[in-house]
């Protein structure tokens, strides 16, 4: 796979580019700040683009909106965000869609892992860390709809929305692959979100429901 990384730390930069390229992928551009990505993925048009959220710049958002810019630009690029912050501003519209992962620098523990993760978001599907799961589903009004899920469905949405397949799911909380199911139906039942038959866009759907509920008038 051709990978370009944006990332401003030059340590952390250079031993990720070692990393890939020892798993079989092929680094076409490392680069530090936020202008330099839209020009690495304009110029080589690759197949999966690492960026970190805070770069040059401004080191506040940058690698964030410079994800939104070049996921309207280029629909089908899979994308990670990978950082030490955790950002739902820009990032909450990124996770409706397929091939988006966004991991927590200290929380990744296992290469193995995050080798793994890159290749779930490349085919289309979704890494999400559970800190970021946990964020866009932290309720903040009296009246907001996450407050409809029992502890066990919002459980069971929480791990589906990292990216775990119902399988895994059921494994995760030792339940039976059809008892995750049921709580799914329920799940989206409670939220009135239309059951399309694909779990990775009614999960993502879901996400993004409830983390943009503050942009809603209360009434």
């Amino acid at each position: 796979m051709r990978i370009v990384i944006a990332e401003d730390s030059a340590l952390f930069r250079e031993g990720m580019c070692r990393l890939l390229v020892e798993a079989g992928h092929d680094v076409v551009a490392a680069v530090d700040n936020a202008d330099a990505l839209i020009d690495a993925i304009n110029q080589h048009r690759p197949d999966f683009a690492i960026i970190d959220v805070r770069m040059p710049p401004t080191l506040t958002d940058d690698g964030a909106r410079a994800a939104v810019r070049l996921r309207a630009a280029y629909p089908g690029l899979p994308i990670l965000l990978l950082s030490q912050h955790i950002e739902t501003r820009h990032s909450v519209g990124l996770v409706t869609a397929e091939g988006f992962g966004y991991l927590l620098k200290d929380r990744v523990l296992r290469v193995a892992d995050f080798l793994d993760a890159i290749e779930r978001i490349a085919a289309g599907g979704s890494a999400l860390d559970p800190a970021i799961v946990a964020a866009l589903l932290t309720p903040t009004r009296r009246d907001d709809p996450v407050h409809m899920l029992s502890e066990r469905e919002r459980a069971v949405l929480e791990l589906v929305a990292q990216g775990w397949s119902n399988a895994n799911v059921a494994k995760r909380l030792v339940l039976a692959e059809r008892t995750v199911e049921t709580h799914m139906r329920a799940i989206f039942q409670k939220l009135r979100i239309t059951d399309t038959g694909n779990t990775h866009r009614r999960v993502l759907a879901v996400v993004a429901y409830l983390a943009s509920r503050d942009a809603a008038p209360s009434g």
